[in-house]
């Protein structure tokens, strides 16, 4: 006897992606089960921008003021020198929505509670898919299974259904291993974000509340090195004490919480995102590296798009088409701006960093902003 479970829509993975996405479906009448790999939603994490565009997508669903009023708007965010000289500065207190500064546990939290607890299922981990002739059997880590007539996979950037479907889909190290963490703020009262380039690699800060402030780490290491696995707080605040002084009071400020070390990845352009009633989005499709501030936002983008492709076709793998059609060339334009502005960022040759830092100071406002808006310009359209 056939004892596999049997639903509509399911989504494979319970990030940011894949939470946004049972939202936004929830709102045109679609209520997709939620299979997530971690046995339960811990508040974990560090902090994360919600840029303009994410912003956009997050009002059409209706989680706008929740999300804004628990973060952290912000007025510009600045490139610094190690001296702490500005380089570049973008304003972004003039758009008609903020770029918000949240903490990535609030986030998951807001998220989770627009869901009944019955949609989300955990300690499921996809191990494999199997095309039936009007579904695909999805089977776990722990032994089991079940049958979905569409599938909307959003498992991040390590995916085992994309593989399956695009074997020769390529994970690339971008060159440079990150460390995260959270810092008390109710000293310093911070309110700018910056992000510094120096010699021994970037530093980044970005206030989250009245109390808190997030803060990165990002320097040139060997993919999977122990070295960087073992870096302490203590090694992160020698790397970088020849930096200015604000980056020294961040780093002298209590913890709050662990601070969570990753290697950098995205994903070489894949082209197909549809397979029929299956489809990527989020990280699953086109992870970036972080250096725009976009993979969760263009993964909140992808959900809104979804839905809304869902709500104009009675096809459901018209619909994924749909998608595939209008997120692929966007999708792409950021992965690779985002993985050349990481290696702009991380030079090292001392006359190739004067020029670069020249070149960003010369640059009118009028262009910058220009380029800026085709990274917050999200139109479902």
């Amino acid at each position: 006897m056939n004892t596999d479970i049997k639903e509509t829509f399911v989504i494979l993975g319970g990030g940011i992606a894949g939470l946004s996405t049972a939202i936004a479906l929830k709102r045109i009448g679609i209520v997709a089960k939620v299979y997530e790999a971690a046995p339960q939603f811990k508040p974990v994490g560090a902090g994360i921008i919600l840029a303009i565009n994410a912003m956009k997508a997050y009002k059409h669903i209706g989680l706008y003021n929740e999300i804004a009023q628990a973060g952290n708007p912000l007025s510009t965010i600045s490139i610094l020198s190690q001296n702490g000289k500005v380089i570049t500065q973008t304003n972004v207190d003039n758009q008609a929505f903020p770029n918000v500064a949240i903490h990535r546990a609030k986030l998951h939290e807001i998220l989770f509670s627009q869901l009944d607890e019955n949609q989300i299922i955990n300690n499921k981990k996809s191990k494999d898919v199997e095309i039936l002739p009007d579904a695909y059997k999805i089977s776990f880590e722990d032994g089991s299974t079940i049958v979905a007539e569409n599938v909307i996979v959003a498992e991040g950037i390590h995916s085992t259904i994309r593989q399956k479907l695009i074997p020769k889909a390529e994970k690339r190290y971008a060159g440079y291993t990150c460390w995260r963490g959270i810092a008390e703020n109710s000293t310093l009262k911070l309110t700018e974000t910056t992000e510094t380039w120096g010699k021994n690699g970037r530093f980044g800060i970005t206030p989250i509340n009245d109390n808190q402030v997030y803060w990165f780490a990002v320097m040139d290491a060997v993919e999977n090195s122990d070295w960087a696995k073992n870096f302490s707080l203590s090694d992160i605040k020698k790397n970088f004490k020849d930096y200015h002084e604000e980056i020294t009071q961040v780093l002298e400020q209590g913890q709050i919480g662990e601070i969570i070390q990753n290697d950098l990845h995205d994903l070489k352009p894949i082209k197909t995102y549809a397979f029929d009633e299956l489809v990527l989005i989020g990280d699953a499709a086109h992870a970036t590296t972080p250096n725009m501030g976009q993979g969760a936002c263009q993964a909140i983008e992808d959900a809104v798009v979804l839905a809304e492709c869902l709500k104009v076709n009675s096809s459901v793998k018209e619909a994924f088409k749909r998608f595939e059609a209008k997120r692929v060339k966007r999708t792409h334009f950021i992965v690779n701006q985002s993985w050349t502005m990481g290696k702009v960022a991380h030079w090292q040759n001392p006359i190739a960093t004067s020029l670069r830092d020249t070149l960003l100071r010369i640059i009118p406002e009028k262009i910058a902003q220009q380029q800026i808006q085709k990274i917050y310009d999200f139109k479902l359209s």
